[in-house]
């Protein structure tokens, strides 16, 4: 059994130590850890390593200096150097650790999967470069043998000892083209691979911040719609525009959340939160949230609703949101006075549980036949012309379909031909046949009509036209309002004013808001404090990562001011006079 090779680690950074071991400790190599470029060429000269990965920044010797050291010496002038960096490296920066003698680069965060893969494929290269080398020692003593036993017998075994030499030639040149070979293959398969990893960060980075960039003026525009809406009530024609306004800042949230969702299945990040959810409900959901676009059009929508619940094992929200986007979807492709309908039933059998069946039906432009097969599939639209003038990128039926599959359902797609409208059809696996107590609903019932009471509040973002238009709304609504616009003035405000609940921006200069969340959870008193991120970010870490500084609810903005407000009207004021005599003051490690 060939000995396991030995790989080299060296990186300053004892935590990146331990990532790297970890995540090629199964792989069965020995793994040699070293701190320091010094301490790495130590490790050299008592050890042969298949490779080294190396750590481009590190103080006193970096990793070109390291590098450069290595390749003077003859013993380890082709030992293969994987350069592992955090930082961008130009193009000339790449050239020098190719001429150092660098094989590879991989960039920090570190990819699993990647790394084990460059430092597999180096390890078996040296696995066979050594099984190679111990074949030709052997060859090399039965070529001394064999010379021996010719001198012995030249007379008689000469021809036969000529065509043995002629054998291995050949087994040695086959052994050498095969070696090509897969060098070769493993120069293209690694090129793909940084070309893969490379396209896919930029575009997970892209998506992200374009989400978070797009969420703050629209945050900015919908907080000031609001306000303009409360103020203009007795202003039909300033209601009527305040409400377009609103319409088309939900409308352009819908394409950002589409966006980040698309990106998200693909990637395999969206978690399921799997409760016992009647469909009914997320079909009335569903109708009330795609009611305002349908109006619109002037379209009308009939509901065949179940005689009994329809339970199945799901996520609720995003239930909400496989029936949402059918019914816009339909909506969009329905001209002007259109009609849709929508029907929810179950075709379960005596002997088991069977399936949920809900289906959405329009009178719209229909699909061609030639379509059925592609309308689930990212970007594609039946009629591009007719999809642009109404809105839309193209991604809703594919994340219908992302969303249903991951509920172990499916979706189907079915039409008579072009101008004949259009039926989609949704199957679910049923969860139970008996309702679930108080299904439908997430609160409790002393919880639906909470009691309006002014609040203590601070307010804090950095966009200043989307905080100053929330804080008019708050004070329109009866609170009282202090604004922050950095983690600085916030930590001062709230010391100052003594809140009851702090809407929190993440993303503010200087300090952030994490790390204002924080030090408040530290101060005396600050621990009843209700804190609620309003943020750009709504990925499931980013809300797990609020969770962890100390924040009570996670809010995408634009936030929802409905949800908002009950989430408002069910914060109590702190008792003022058991704090009034309290001095607080920010510790000095804050």
């Amino acid at each position: 059994m060939p000995e396991a090779a030995n790989i080299l680690l060296v990186d300053d950074q004892p935590t990146r130590l331990l990532t790297y071991e970890a995540i090629l400790a199964n792989l069965g190599y020995r793994l040699v850890k070293a701190g320091s470029g010094r301490e790495a060429l130590r490790c050299l000269m008592e050890t042969e390593f298949a490779a080294i990965l190396l750590d481009v920044s590190m103080p006193e010797m970096d990793g070109f200096e390291t590098a450069a050291l290595i390749r003077e010496h003859p013993r380890f002038e082709s030992t293969p150097i994987i350069f592992v960096t955090a930082v961008h490296m130009t193009d000339m920066d790449q050239l020098r650790g190719y001429q150092i003698g660098a094989v590879d680069y991989v960039y920090v965060p570190v990819v699993p999967e990647i790394l084990r893969g460059k430092v597999q494929v180096l390890a078996d290269l040296h696995v066979h470069r050594r099984e190679l080398q111990r074949l030709n020692r052997s060859l090399e003593a039965a070529n001394a043998e064999l010379h021996e036993a010719h001198q012995r017998l030249r007379d008689e075994n000469t021809r036969e000892l000529e065509r043995l030499n002629h054998t291995l030639e050949l087994a040695n040149a086959e052994l050498e083209s095969r070696n090509a070979l897969l060098r070769n293959e493993v120069r293209e398969r690694e090129s793909a691979q940084r070309e893969l990893q490379t396209a896919a960060e930029r575009k997970d980075q892209f998506l992200a911040m374009l989400a978070h960039e797009l969420r703050n003026p629209l945050s900015a525009v919908h907080n000031a719609v609001q306000v303009i809406r409360v103020q203009a009530r007795l202003d039909p024609q300033m209601l009527s525009m305040s409400e377009l306004l609103g319409r088309q800042v939900n409308h352009l949230s819908r394409l950002v959340d589409d966006l980040l969702d698309v990106s998200r299945v693909s990637t395999g990040r969206i978690r399921l939160r799997k409760t016992r959810v009647d469909l009914m409900d997320v079909v009335r959901q569903a109708i009330e949230m795609s009611q305002p676009a349908i109006q619109q059009r002037q379209q009308t929508l009939d509901w065949e609703p179940p005689a009994a619940p329809v339970l199945v094992e799901g996520d609720a929200a995003r239930l909400i949101q496989v029936v949402d986007n059918l019914l816009r979807n339909a909506s969009q492709y329905t001209g002007s006075g259109g009609h849709i309908a929508i029907s929810l039933k179950t075709d379960a059998a005596p002997t088991d549980l069977g399936m949920a069946v809900l289906r959405v039906r329009d009178n719209g432009i229909g699909i061609p036949r030639s379509m059925l097969d592609q309308v689930f599939d990212l970007f594609s639209q039946v009629t591009p012309s007719f999809a642009q003038s109404r809105g839309g990128l193209g991604i809703g039926l594919s994340l219908v379909r992302a969303l249903a599959q991951m509920h172990g359902g499916s979706v189907a797609a079915h039409s008579e031909g072009s101008g004949k409208g259009s039926e989609f059809v949704v199957t679910l696996p049923l969860h139970d046949r008996q309702p679930a107590p108080n299904a439908g609903t997430n609160c409790p019932d002393d919880a639906a009509e909470p009691e309006a009471k002014g609040l203590r509040l601070l307010v804090v973002d950095d966009n200043a036209d989307s905080v100053d238009a929330l804080g008019m709304w708050l004070r329109i609504e009866g609170h009282r309002v202090e604004i922050a616009y950095s983690g600085e003035e916030a930590l001062l405000a709230a010391m100052s004013h003594r809140p009851d609940a702090v809407v929190l921006d993440l993303a503010l200069p200087g300090i952030d808001g994490y790390e204002v969340a924080r030090r408040l959870r530290r101060e005396p008193g600050f621990e009843r404090v209700c804190f609620i991120a309003m943020t750009g970010f709504g990925a499931y870490a980013d809300r797990e990562r609020a969770k962890q500084a100390g924040f009570d609810h996670h809010m995408v903005k634009p936030i929802d001011y409905a949800v908002f407000s009950q989430l408002l009207a069910q914060i109590e004021p702190l008792d003022r006079r058991a704090h009034g005599a309290a001095v607080f003051q920010l510790r000095a490690t804050g």
